[in-house]
């Protein structure tokens, strides 16, 4: 449970929201209990033939995503500008920003100019478009906006208002991976419940706009929206949104704030409102605006762990008492609901995850434990082909672990430790085949729990994390020409944890991380990596103990 207490002083604008040029506000003392978000646990679920790639079904669309890669002015104005002013702001202004409100139910001015053609042209012209959205407010809202969360509805009108948030992006051609923000106006403070539904809301908002391939931005004041925003950050199941906006009205173009810890939304994820209403001229045209200050990028691609092709790292596990074989989708933050992907797993002892075949699909690599055959299960957009038979013979390895393409040739690799030597082998993907397997080191016997992290340290190379069984170390053992490095410790008393894996950047720092179970609890934990450490774990979910291995 977490508590925030702020305070404001007095009627200072410098904290009022986007639409005060129709309202105005009051900004109110007090203390706010946060909504506790249940983690992620493998009870619940819902079966169908083959996960959803509602990405990759998307049609491509004819604009980079918004706003893209920019440091700078910007400017917001109620009603998108004609062609002809935005080409004379373009050629006589300090401005290449502009905030256009591209729907929601509270969105109070008449667009019309902000059509597909305008968006394309627009960007084409060099302007970076930041989409915002107005749609239902906060129930204990400051403003005058006419429609309000339902409080006991919060998280399924999020999920509604980001289907429709997508919906109209698609239509003005914003394409996936754009930051679609809400903006959620000033509210009290003084009321936890009302607090807690904005969360709640937002938390589904961010969660469902992941799902459809679109990233999440957050508008409001720094005394209500924000300052729950900051102290939820790290609350277990809350899925924060990806980018944020925030309103001081100080004249100070930065996005640096004290009251904003300097690690959150961090690098290139803040866009700050600086100056309120007013009329500028530019190149002879007048525009009533507000005044903004960007410093956005795109966030980083996960290399590997996206299985439903929305552009986030997922986990699989198998359950072994029915022998089913779930997906759990994930969001940056936290797993959704999980969906069954396959039954009759339970004649597999050793089950893996890569994209074997290369065309960017997660296939399955798993071994029968009665034969010892290893088997290729191909993953299609339309579900699983039929299985490749790789090898037989494999009932003498151990720690089979998926990595990436260990030796640069295009393709996904294996390792594998021979049981009765010690000895690590690397088994070179071909595709649909291995080609000859060469020895990486012996004396592996003595290591278990291995995991292909990635480029884990960001030196171009692939590496693998590796447990000591006789103390429990970490050790990450870094990727070079030809094998590995020398071994660095990354942790202690890892013997408590099991069925460590490698998932990609699950929430897209650039850093790859790892997942984990807790032998004592059954609890799931992420662990985001550092380069050369982790960050403290954070709890993803309860009752996993029933489930193994994860993939």
């Amino acid at each position: 449970m977490v508590i925030w207490t702020g305070i404001e002083t007095g009627m200072d604008n410098r904290y009022f929201p986007r639409s005060v040029r129709h309202l105005s506000c009051a900004l109110l003392v007090g203390a706010v209990t946060l909504l506790a978000f249940a983690p992620a646990a493998p009870a619940a679920d819902r079966t169908t033939a083959a996960p959803a790639t509602a990405a990759r079904r998307t049609a491509a669309a004819v604009t980079a995503p918004s706003p893209g890669t920019f440091t700078g002015l910007g400017f917001d104005a109620c009603t998108a500008p004609s062609a002809e002013t935005m080409q004379a702001w373009l050629a006589a202004s300090p401005y290449r920003a502009i905030v256009i409100y591209f729907g929601g139910v509270n969105r109070a001015c008449t667009q019309p100019n902000l059509t597909a053609s305008w968006v394309a042209a627009q960007q084409a012209a060099g302007w970076h478009l930041v989409p915002v959205y107005l749609g239902l407010q906060a129930p204990c809202t400051t403003s005058t906006k006419r429609y309000l969360i339902d409080a006991a509805n919060a998280a399924a009108q999020g999920r509604i208002q980001a289907e429709d948030a997508v919906a109209q992006a698609k239509a003005l051609g914003l394409a996936p991976e754009s930051v679609l923000i809400f903006d959620m106006e000033a509210y009290r403070t003084d009321d936890p419940a009302c607090r807690s539904a904005v969360l709640a809301f937002m938390s589904a908002w961010t969660a469902r706009l992941h799902d459809l391939g679109y990233l999440s931005g957050f508008y409001s004041s720094m005394a209500s929206g924000v300052a729950d925003q900051v102290a939820a950050y790290n609350t277990t199941g809350y899925v924060r949104p990806d980018y944020l906006d925030f309103a001081r009205w100080d004249g100070v173009a930065t996005v640096s704030d004290p009251a904003i810890p300097s690690s959150y939304w961090s690098p290139q994820r803040r866009m700050k409102q600086y100056r309120g209403d007013h009329n500028e001229t530019w190149g002879g045209v007048s525009i009533n605006i507000d005044n903004d200050y960007l410093d956005v990028a795109p966030i980083p691609a996960t290399s590997f762990g996206d299985f439903n092709g929305n552009g986030w790292s997922d986990l699989l596990s198998r359950q072994p008492a029915t022998g089913n074989l779930y997906l759990y989708p994930g969001n940056g933050t936290s797993l959704g609901i999980r969906t069954t992907i396959g039954t009759g797993w339970n004649g597999m002892d050793v089950i893996i995850r890569t994209d074997f075949t290369g065309d960017g699909h997660g296939d399955l690599i798993a071994r029968d434990k009665a034969t010892g055959y290893l088997w290729l299960y191909p993953h299609t957009p339309s579900g699983w082909g039929s299985r490749i038979r790789l090898g037989t013979g494999w009932n003498s390895m151990r720690e089979i672990t998926p990595v990436d393409d260990v030796n640069r040739d295009g393709y996904r690799d294996v390792l594998a430790v021979q049981a009765s030597t010690g000895y690590l082998y690397l088994y070179p993907g071909r595709g649909t085949s291995f080609g000859p397997r060469s020895s990486l080191g012996t004396g592996w016997n003595t290591m278990d729990e291995l995991a292909g992290v990635g480029d884990f340290n960001r030196d171009g190379h692939q590496d693998l994390i590796a447990r000591q069984k006789s103390t429990g170390n970490l050790f990450l053992y870094p990727g070079r020409t030809g094998g590995l490095g020398t071994k660095l410790q990354v942790g202690t008393a890892w013997n408590g944890m099991r069925d460590l894996v490698g998932v990609g950047d699950f929430n897209r720092d650039g850093y790859p991380d790892l997942l984990a179970i807790e032998k004592s609890t059954s609890y799931l934990y992420f662990y985001r990596g550092r380069g050369t450490s982790f960050a403290a774990r954070i709890r993803l979910g309860v009752g996993w103990g029933g489930m193994q291995p994860l993939l």
